[in-house]
């Protein structure tokens, strides 16, 4: 296959960043040289990684190979959903509206919020004692 039937996206969420590649094939999504059911133990985070793919129903039509680095499992599953769902666009800008409905493009946020001077974490404050 020539370079000109590789899609890419790049997919963020909290800390994590994913790096997704989309060729044409039958469905087989690799994740950090890994299968997804290897990757990720967790029924939940196979389903939100393939949630762009059954939306637009191309499942079995495209291979998913994925680089993905920093934040936790939910975090890294949330950035190559995002991944994929920008990559499907560069494949066929007709799925924006469905995609876009579902929420898949939008760049989650929310991020950890940092520790301040004088409490023991973001928010929490030292123990009060009144003696």
């Amino acid at each position: 296959m020539a370079n000109s039937a590789r899609f890419y996206g790049t997919g963020r969420r909290k800390k994590s960043v994913a790096r997704v590649y989309l060729m044409p094939g039958k469905g087989e999504i690799i994740i950090n040289k890994r299968p997804i059911d290897e990757y990720f133990g967790l029924e939940t985070l196979k389903v939100i990684v393939r949630q762009p793919m059954v939306t637009t129903d191309t499942v079995d039509k495209y291979d998913v190979l994925v680089n993905v680095r920093g934040g936790g499992y939910t975090g890294q599953a949330g950035a190559i959903r995002h991944g994929i769902s920008r990559a499907l666009l560069q494949v066929d800008a007709d799925y924006r509206p469905v995609l876009k409905k579902a929420g898949f493009l939008t760049r989650d946020p929310r991020m950890k919020e940092r520790k301040k001077y004088g409490l023991k974490a973001a928010r929490r404050a030292p123990q009060f004692s009144k003696r």
